[in-house]
């Protein structure tokens, strides 16, 4: 499934899809070819890079608003950040453990999801596949993954540059490139990018303002093609961010407990972070300590495409590297007093991956068309986290941990298609997956006993291997020229996992077992009245066994987090894309996704003091129905002189943000209208003005329960901000 009015025309010409008949194609690589949408039997959402530029939308965050089975979980540090597609994802800040969802970048698989935060440059589209997709995406794909497709260098000298202004913050975005020949054989692509953003959140301690962010970037290819049957493909990029989005703000100072709904009020809390006042639309903090993260992301691939005879050999050979600093106030206070004691964390992270994909394709057009491959992934991780606890006599008390994880992977991977007919076809794929881990862990206490926040001194350390299985099998008939119906079985794996990280336990030190799921879809894709209007629906059912999820307990008295195997959960509903396009000026396309994910059977961890009475609870980041309409109208003027007005609107029901159920974790039902207004200059420039939040509602993009109450986290448009962008080609 597809949002397809949302793939508009790009800068560079995609690659020619095989199979492709109409010029309105929207060409993906879902299954590592270039192939029309409407022909691949995957539940699919494409977002076109214009979009992006033109609407103010610069990461995954902003995708997931016009992308209904997409969300995103907000947090103050991109380490804690993740997805979740069809309701399902992993929330944990154990670099012990890999995401749900798989975040791939120009065929190089991101291996933690903090490495998926940072702002995007010189994107062609993105794809967000749903299902099950670990044939082809890897072992951690096992609920979907989402495809990021850089533009390709082109034939001709070309070169853009953009710059918006936002009000609501004092935001500015500035983007450039060039792109072009070197030589008969040789093409390149340079594109920097630049955002700061002074943020929406108040800090009464100093009257700073915070929740803002400071990115810059640089993306560069070299495309050599040395013979007509030969390209290889030099990719560099380098980002450093820096985001001051305080540790949640204080909503409430009142807990309300899970299935008991007792009641519980701080009301010495709420006075000792006076002026401030808790509420659901509270917009500042009170905080003595500077909360902020900066995230350096880096890395080198290369990919070579050997053209032999009608085969195509392909190799990714990529490194990539990821820092993250980050100082936190767990406290969220402006001092310790007689009973809050503060607590000030520093963690500094260093991850390096290593990744080497060897496929071979065959030609299509023939009975029996197929890809197979082989896979190397080593991944190495080394934290330090240190948390300082100051009591209100002035004692003060110092944890530092420091651990490693190394993950090694071992793949090869088949899938084949099987054409029957010219109008009936069958997909058979399979993934066979080594995984190595092991981890070692060291925590020191100055205090001998545990204190607020801190446990006591704690070694461990251990490694553990599987063997893993992930498939997919289906059925494909066209119905029409215009009209396909499928149906598929996926299975997913997601390889074991520790929990590691500062408050590592005893309890921790065994390893998790693998994540596994059963996945059904049916769907169908068509088009009609000579492709004005494109219809697309498919119905899932996915069952998972052994789902890794964090659950939220209590220990010494200090509230932790344990990453469990907690049982069954499922995730069932349908999907709807339309999109109609009667004329070359005017665009409408509609979204809709209904998905009720929840627990089936969770396995309570013993000695857990939180409620573990969850069953038939819905799982976090799922609200059941989302969705999202968009209009474009193009008005020509003169000569290349156009107007543009364009408007759309989100919105979704009630959600519930973490897993122990709590009823304060409970975001409402919400929705966000959006409007521009687009001069256009041909394909040369345009000036586009934009108005977010029309109706100035205010909601959060995360709730999360502390010792004395509840924070929310505050999204870019939680008030209604204007802008304008401008962009120039050349």
């Amino acid at each position: 499934m597809a949002f397809g009015s949302q793939a508009h025309a790009q800068d560079t010409a995609p690659p020619v899809a095989e199979g492709a008949t109409e010029a309105s194609d929207i060409v993906v690589t879902a299954t590592r070819r270039a192939e029309p949408l409407q022909k691949v039997p995957i539940a699919i959402s494409v977002v076109g890079g214009d979009v992006l530029r033109s609407e103010n939308r610069a990461g995954l965050q902003g995708i997931s608003a016009i992308v209904p089975s997409l969300n995103f979980r907000n947090t103050a540090s991109a380490k804690d950040q993740a997805l979740f597609i069809r309701g399902l994802g992993t929330v944990s800040t154990s670099p012990g453990v890999e995401p749900t969802v798989s975040t791939v970048i120009d065929g190089v698989v991101l291996a933690r999801q903090g490495q998926a935060s940072m702002d995007l440059m010189d994107i062609d589209h993105i794809e967000v596949l749903r299902g099950p997709q670990g044939t082809l995406f890897g072992k951690n794909a096992s609920v979907g993954a989402v495809n990021i497709v850089t533009r390709a260098p082109g034939d001709e000298f070309h070169g853009f540059f953009d710059l918006g202004y936002y009000t609501g913050g004092d935001e500015w975005r500035a983007r450039a490139g060039v792109s072009g020949p070197l030589g008969e054989k040789v093409a390149f692509s340079l594109t920097g990018a630049y955002s700061h953003y002074n943020g929406n959140v108040k800090n009464v301690f100093d009257n700073s303002t915070v929740n803002g962010f400071r990115n810059a970037g640089v993306r560069g290819k070299l495309q050599f093609t040395p013979t007509e049957n030969l390209t290889v493909t030099l990719i560099g990029d380098y980002a450093d961010a820096k985001n001051t989005t305080p540790q949640g703000v204080v909503s409430s100072t009142t807990l309300v407990a899970y299935p008991t709904n007792a009641v519980t009020n701080f009301p010495a809390f709420a006075a000792a972070i006076a002026p401030v006042v808790p509420g659901a639309e509270n917009r500042a903090i009170n905080s003595n300590y500077f909360t902020n993260a900066q995230d350096k992301n880096y890395g080198l691939s290369a990919q070579i495409d050997w053209n032999i005879g009608d085969y195509t050999l392909t190799s990714i050979t990529a490194w990539r590297g990821w820092k993250n600093d980050q100082a936190q106030d767990q406290d969220r206070l402006p001092g310790a007093t007689t009973a809050f004691p503060q607590q000030h964390d520093i963690g500094n992270l260093s991850f390096d991956q290593y990744s080497q994909e060897l496929r071979l394709a065959s030609p299509k057009g023939q009975f029996i068309d197929y890809q197979v491959g082989l896979f190397y992934f080593q991944g190495d991780d080394t934290e330090r986290y240190q948390r300082t606890t100051t009591l209100g006599t002035g004692a003060s008390f110092l944890g530092v941990a420091n651990y490693s994880v190394t993950n090694k992977s071992y793949a090869g991977f088949g899938e084949a298609n099987v054409h029957f007919t010219d109008r009936f076809r069958a997909t058979l794929g399979a993934r066979v997956t080594r995984d190595e881990l092991r981890y070692s862990f060291a925590r020191t206490s100055t205090s001998p006993t545990p204190v607020t926040g801190i446990q006591t001194a704690f070694t461990a350390g251990g490694n553990t291997s599987n063997t893993g299985f992930s498939g997919r099998a289906g059925l494909q008939y066209d119905l029409t020229p215009k009209a396909m119906a499928y149906f598929t079985y996926g299975r997913g794996y997601k390889g074991p996992a520790y929990n590691v990280a500062f408050s590592m336990l005893p309890q921790d030190t065994s390893a998790l077992r693998p994540e596994t799921s059963n996945s059904y879809e049916i769907g169908l894709k068509s088009r009609f009245f000579s492709d004005v209007l494109r219809f697309n629906i498919a119905a899932f059912l996915d069952k998972f066994k052994n789902y890794q999820v964090n659950f939220f307990d209590t220990f010494n008295g200090s509230p932790v987090t344990r990453l469990i195997n907690a049982g069954r959960v499922s995730t069932r509903g349908v999907e709807l894309d339309v999109a109609l396009q009667p004329s070359r000026a005017f665009t409408l396309s509609a979204g809709g996704a209904y998905t009720d994910a929840r627990v089936d059977n969770f396995i309570c961890p013993v000695g857990a003091a939180a409620s573990c009475q969850i069953n038939g609870k819905p799982l976090p980041y799922a609200p059941k129905w989302k969705g999202n309409v968009r209009a474009s109208y193009e008005i020509p003027l003169s000569g290349d002189l156009s107007i543009r007005l364009t408007t759309d609107a989100n919105a979704q029901s009630k959600v519930q943000y973490s897993i122990n159920q709590t009823p304060t974790t409970a975001q409402s039902a919400f929705g966000i209208w959006n409007a521009s207004l687009g001069l256009l200059g041909g394909d040369r420039w345009e000036l586009n003005f934009v108005v977010k939040n029309i109706t100035d509602k205010s909601y959060s993009t995360n709730l999360g329960t502390f010792g004395q109450g509840v924070v929310r986290f505050v999204p870019r448009d939680d008030r209604r901000y204007v802008g304008a962008n401008f962009h120039f080609a050349y």
